[in-house]
């Protein structure tokens, strides 16, 4: 005979208004509660709000916590957002902001956070344009971890002064003698942009079509010639040399290249920090992440580019476990359908010196020692605003820009972004350098950063491939629970174990071997005055293939159903009369359980 089953997750009292009532009134105070992030950039202290604001007005669905705090003092904030925020299941993990600059990233988490609470406040409000079937699986099914800013010593530093940090603005290095460059604010104007000098064998002209636009030199050119320096002052100077400018001339770590996994010391890795994880935005997340292998999958927010990049990072497609790539060859059509950005290879395309992967990014960390499902993403498709060429492999766009792909910029600067990129070029008497120019670019919210005006489209096109992402999850049920009398006062308890979802239990191929990616397992427990005479209390039930196999064929003559089993069958044999609870659980899906009455 069937048994019925009662979920014991837990229910919220019906309201007494009607329920949509409720649900539009909730979206209404959710409006409200926004401090403008899809149209500006947050400071800090206002991001601060906005995530304690949404926290505070819907305890039941979300989540703020500090999983770490920085040099500076300032809480790095994760959002959890689902119904029972507490209770483990499949999780999706977002990030922005690790760059100091690069603080769309925080834009975007927030809007996925946004949309994703509006979804559960009113489950019959479309989810973007998920059909109502993966709506429903992220609504329910699904953990959200929002992460909007990893760097916000270095953003605060970065919105309030424009003085350049790569990620954090601090610098422990020892033993420095030789003269570096300090970015500074050095005519008192709030802000640190550029300086040119006159130099007879200087590297630059400035352009004779647009007002402060600099161009490299070219042998037809007349002078005045210029050498270009940040603005700022020059360390252990010793009244002559000049150094050379370097993004990390005055804060040491690239937290990008901090995290464990292939984490290489310099000079092999420029920005590795003194050891692996040895800033606290980094420990604080490896942290978490190893606490969290319920993580399936995770999105790294960058700028710019407009690219998404996927493993591998240390190896070519060819040696790269082909049921992970085939997975990955999927994710790159949505990508490049639903917001216009390829997705490459990190070690095809994205490696800055051939065949050298770079060493302790977070997304390689992510897929290889946590068995997520990774992927930065480069957001602002500057190249294609712009009208240049985009050119493949995708690094090419960053390193091989011609003359007049420079002018082309300075066009769209000109004409389509308000001229914020370039600043008038002011007279200075510098203190080591004498007389200088002060101004150039201002390139955070032109090219490092789209255009406040342009966020939002790039809000919403970010959520809807993040959102399908998340719908892949796997999904653990217990089904089909039967019991059969089999003797005086004994009875056999059946269960289906099943997975449902998109991916399979372990998630990753590749990740399967992982010591800690452990099968799924199913217990019983008894009501006091039972006896469990045969089974184990709790039974290996092992992994669970998804739906979304590799490898199908789905030509008519071929197609078949082919892959791991989605399901399988535990039993037990009980005596005695009252209540079992049936579990299965894994520390990638968390628990589910039904209850069920006996004799």
């Amino acid at each position: 005979m069937a048994a019925s089953m009662v979920s014991e997750r837990g229910t919220s009292p019906a309201p007494d208004a009607p329920a949509s009532a409720v649900a539009t009134s909730a979206a209404l105070s959710l409006e409200a509660l926004s401090l403008g992030f899809r149209c500006r950039y947050l400071s800090y202290d206002d991001l601060t709000r906005q995530v304690h604001a949404w926290a505070d007005a819907f305890p039941h669905l979300v989540r703020v916590s500090s999983i770490g705090t920085t040099t500076e003092g300032r809480a790095l904030w994760l959002l959890t957002i689902g119904p029972e925020p507490d209770r483990l299941r499949p999780a999706a993990w977002v990030d922005g902001n690790m760059h100091a600059s690069e603080f769309s990233g925080s834009s975007v988490a927030l809007a996925i956070a946004e949309d994703a609470i509006r979804a559960h406040l009113d489950p019959a409000s479309p989810l973007h344009d998920l059909p109502p079937h993966l709506a429903d699986i992220v609504r329910e099914d699904i953990l959200l971890y929002v992460l909007p800013r990893v760097s916000p010593d270095g953003a605060e530093q970065v919105l309030q002064t424009d003085v350049y940090v790569r990620s954090l603005p601090r610098d422990g290095r020892l033993g420095r003698s030789e003269p570096y460059w300090r970015h500074a604010d050095v005519d008192g104007d709030g802000k640190a942009y550029l300086m040119r000098r006159e130099d007879p064998a200087g590297d630059f002209v400035a352009s004779p079509e647009i007002p402060g636009l600099m161009l490299p030199r070219r042998i037809e050119d007349p002078g005045p010639y210029y050498t270009l320096y940040p603005e700022g002052f020059i360390e252990h100077w010793d009244g002559f040399t000049v150094p050379a400018p370097s993004y990390l001339s005055d804060n040491e770590t690239d937290l990008n290249r901090n995290f464990p996994y292939g984490w290489a010391p310099e000079p092999r890795q420029q920005g590795a920090g003194a050891f692996a994880t040895s800033e606290p935005e980094s420990r604080a997340i490896t942290e978490f992440a190893t606490r969290s292998p319920h993580i399936f999958a995770w999105l790294n927010l960058h700028t710019f580019g407009g690219v998404y990049i996927r493993p591998s990072g240390d190896r070519v497609d060819k040696k790269m476990n082909p049921q992970d790539l085939e997975l990955y060859h999927l994710l790159g059509e949505w990508a490049e359908r639903f917001t216009g950005y390829p997705m490459v290879s990190m070690f095809e395309e994205f490696t800055y010196e051939p065949d050298t992967p770079l060493a302790g990014d977070l997304a390689s960390f992510a897929y290889t020692q946590r068995g997520a499902v990774s992927m930065v993403c480069e957001l602002w498709d500057f190249w294609k605003q712009a009208g240049v060429e985009v050119l493949r492999p995708f690094v090419w766009n960053y390193q091989r820009r011609t003359r007049e792909d420079v002018i082309r910029i300075g066009r769209w600067d000109q004409e389509h972004n308000q001229g914020r990129l370039l600043r008038p070029w002011r007279a200075f008497e510098h203190p080591q350098l004498g007389p200088v120019e002060v101004g150039g670019y201002d390139p955070y919210f032109s090219i490092v950063n789209p255009p406040p005006e342009r966020l939002p489209e790039l809000c919403a096109a970010q959520a809807r491939f993040f959102l399908r992402l998340s719908a892949l999850g796997p999904r653990l049920r217990l089904a089909s629970i039967e019991l059969s009398s089999i003797g005086e006062g004994l009875t056999r308890v059946e269960a289906t174990v099943e997975n449902v979802g998109f991916l399979p239990t372990y998630v990753l191929s590749s990740s399967r071997a992982l010591p800690w990616n452990e099968p799924v397992r199913a217990g019983i427990a008894l009501d006091e005055g039972m006896e469990l005479l045969a089974g184990d209390t709790e039974q290996e039930v092992g992994h669970l293939g998804g739906w979304g196999g590799y490898q199908k064929s789905s030509v008519p003559f071929m197609a078949r159903t082919s892959g791991e089993a989605p399901r399988r069958r535990v039993s037990w044999v009980v005596r005695g009369r009252g209540a079992v609870v049936l579990r299965a659980r894994s520390v990638r899906m968390g628990q589910v359980e039904a209850r069920v009455d006996v004799g």
